[in-house]
């Protein structure tokens, strides 16, 4: 593709993206110092190469996905932040108070809030955890709070109201045996563990053991089910793009939204910046998902922004280069 190609390329990507209009060939005569017929002749040769495509309702040309593709991969300029967009993002790496997975759902949420798509964060699951520590902390008679705590910094806590019968003193004891038996064990196995292991150890030395053991794993449940550490920010932000217009496209997407596993395979298996756009993804065929893979500190996860095809490709990865040029900086300190 010649220099002028490229450049009613980029024109036809950039102007579609802002302004959601087919372009004609009047549009451009002006920018590019040519005749309509000249321009009509290049965005001929563009069409016939799949690079632009008819719309339905306008004799003007939209980008095509193998268009998108093109200029993502060879046009495209990571756009730089503005001074607001910079200081939101600062002052969450500045607060030094926050956690690291709260630093990174902050992030997501400006994130959605710029673009004005859905964004998402994927963190470590509990799959990657190992039990370090539980504790039974009392806060009054019949009140109690277990505390789950893994080698990856995670902590979580369940209240537990408990019946007349049942002795803080053995819950108490039922914990220090599971601190001294399964410690390191992964958090995925530990109900199974508290099972064939615990459980037959505390039926000889408690009387209520059923329910002491009823409070462990359901304290273990609570910690697998909160930790899976999938965070959305604009989920309807996606929805209520233009292009979504049809009401089974809706329905399918908002759809495909709620379903966890497919929201888990959009993890990145791959350092760096990387652009799926319609059918590269394996969510829908009618948007792009750039998604980047962070690590910092001994943790790990991914960032992911849902739009449509006609993404401001151009934002949302400056966006993601300027956080992971955050993080990189971080870890190094």
């Amino acid at each position: 593709m010649d220099e002028r190609k490229k450049r009613l390329l980029k024109e036809i990507v950039e102007n579609y993206i802002k302004e959601v209009k087919p372009i004609g060939s009047k549009s451009l005569c002006k920018k590019f110092k040519c005749s309509s017929a000249t321009i009509r002749n290049e965005m001929a040769i563009l069409e016939d190469l799949g690079y632009i495509e008819k719309n339905h309702i306008s004799s003007g040309r939209v980008p095509s996905e193998k268009g998108y593709k093109y200029y993502v991969e060879n046009l495209m300029k990571p756009k730089e932040l503005t001074g607001e967009e910079m200081l939101q993002l600062q002052t969450i790496f500045s607060n030094q108070s926050l956690e690291i997975s709260d630093a990174i759902t902050k992030c997501v949420d400006i994130i959605s809030e710029i673009t004005n798509y859905t964004s998402i964060v994927l963190g470590t699951s509990s799959k990657d955890n190992a039990l370090q520590q539980v504790s039974i902390i009392p806060l009054n008679e019949n009140k109690i709070v277990a505390l789950v705590c893994t080698d990856k910094g995670i902590v979580e806590n369940k209240q537990f109201t408990l019946s007349n019968n049942t002795n803080i003193n053995e819950i108490v004891k039922t914990s220090e045996i599971i601190n001294k038996m399964l410690v390191g064990t992964p958090i995925t196995e530990v109900a199974k563990r508290l099972e064939f292991e615990i459980k037959p150890i505390i039926a000889k030395k408690i009387v209520q053991y059923e329910q002491v053991y009823n409070i462990f794993y359901d304290a273990f449940n609570n910690f697998t089910k909160n930790t899976s550490n999938v965070h959305f920010s604009g989920k309807t932000k996606l929805l209520n793009q233009p292009e979504y217009d049809n009401t089974n496209d809706i329905r399918r997407i908002a759809k495909k939204l709620e379903d966890e596993e497919l929201i888990r395979n959009i993890e990145s298996d791959y350092d760096g910046i990387k652009v799926y756009i319609g059918e590269d993804n394996d969510f829908d065929k009618d948007v792009t998902i750039v998604k980047t893979k962070y690590h910092i500190n001994g943790e790990e996860g991914t960032i992911a922004v849902v739009g449509p095809k006609r993404m401001e490709y151009a934002k949302v990865v400056g966006i993601l280069k300027y956080i992971n040029d955050k993080i990189e900086k971080g870890d190094e300190s």
